[in-house]
């Protein structure tokens, strides 16, 4: 059963790192990378975990497997941060925190090599074990505390529900990581002291006996779990809700049919450009589509000698977004211009033919 759990899981947290590094809807969002080494690292972790694994590599290096999965978890817990970094700081800024950190994570992992080492060679030494572990849970407790604040923090700001839940999932699974810091610092302590309350030679028969495998495999096992399921679910969400939008827009479309069949039989120029319609609407094309109807209109109206009726119209979607300076004035009368020019010759016509006599 332990060999199914933690193999299992490895497997689906490859397959998330997988879904993160192809990108959703062809682009990939900021911590893409932080976030795909996040979740390698700990289907890594996991792996050593599985007894199948455990037996297969300390066959060759003696409780090397421990070594292993903790320096695992310290690389997760630094493509955490830097997956925040990238989130909350200035891009510059970001890289320098980054670098910093996987520094420090290099000089943690070499400091615990160094202990497992001698370690080895001195037969298991109380106190180099209790330097290993001091180490390890130094690290790791100072970054799932500062994980745990800053999503918790990002939750209460959060407006989208599935962010928000996502993030107080993240929340909870660093809480859990608390845990199993906390509980290493107990077993730091009973080592250092030679109390012996913790057995350090007893293996986990399942994920709740003996009672230390709760809080050495199974909390940080579930802490990983929550922390990815937290972090992955908004993005496995939005290909759904985009999903329902398109199913409401469909289902608004086939509603608002027989009030634009009659508002199109009575003033055909309103209808856009059917090989342009994917541009759709709330775009800048979409807004330049509509544009390019209302001026084709005004130029018909004036050209037949129709009086001016109704008010002003008013300025064009997508007005007060633009920025207002002459690069982006210009980018946007060139889409008028373009979609203008596609429209129905019988619309603008008449405008070439005033404009060459």
């Amino acid at each position: 059963m332990i060999n199914i759990l933690f193999t299992g899981t490895a497997v689906v947290l490859l397959c998330f790192a997988a879904y993160w590094v192809r990108g959703r809807g062809g682009h990939r969002p900021t911590g893409t990378w932080a976030m795909a080494a996040l979740l390698t690292s700990f289907a890594l972790a996991f792996a050593s975990y599985a007894p199948a694994v455990e037996r297969a590599v300390e066959s060759v290096v003696p409780h090397v497997a421990r070594l292993l999965s903790n320096t695992f978890t310290l690389t997760a817990a630094t493509s955490v941060l830097a997956f925040l970094f990238q989130l909350n700081l200035e891009r510059e800024r970001a890289h320098r925190q980054i670098r910093l950190h996987v520094i420090a994570l290099a000089l943690c992992v070499a400091g615990m090599t160094a202990f497992f080492l001698a370690e080895q060679l001195t037969g298991r030494s109380p106190v180099l074990h209790a330097c290993y572990v001091l180490v390890h849970i130094s690290f790791l407790g100072y970054t799932a505390k500062e994980f745990l604040l800053q999503t918790w923090a990002q939750s209460q700001r959060s407006t989208r529900p599935s962010q928000r839940w996502g993030l107080r999932t993240t929340s909870v699974g660093c809480g859990l990581a608390l845990v199993h810091a906390a509980y290493k610092l107990f077993a730091l302590v009973s080592i250092g002291l030679g109390l012996g309350l913790v057995p350090d030679h007893a293996r986990c028969s399942t994920p709740l006996t003996p009672l230390r495998c709760t809080f050495s495999v199974t909390a940080p096992a579930v802490a990983v779990l929550l922390i990815t399921v937290g972090l992955t679910l908004p993005a496995l969400l939005w290909p759904l809700s985009r999903l329902r939008r398109r199913r409401r827009e469909r289902t608004s479309f086939t509603a608002l049919e027989p009030l634009w069949r009659e508002v199109t039989a009575a003033v055909p120029e309103v209808v856009l450009d059917p090989g342009h319609a994917e541009t759709g609407a709330d775009t800048p094309e979409g807004d330049a589509e509509v544009e390019a109807a209302v001026i084709a209109a005004a130029v018909d109206a004036k050209r037949s000698g129709l009086p001016l009726v109704g008010e002003e119209a008013p300025p064009a979607a997508g007005t007060r977004s633009r920025k207002g300076d002459l690069p982006a004035e210009t980018a946007w009368l060139l889409l008028v211009a373009g979609a203008y020019t596609r429209r129905p010759a019988r619309e603008h016509a008449g405008a070439h033919t005033g404009a060459a006599s």
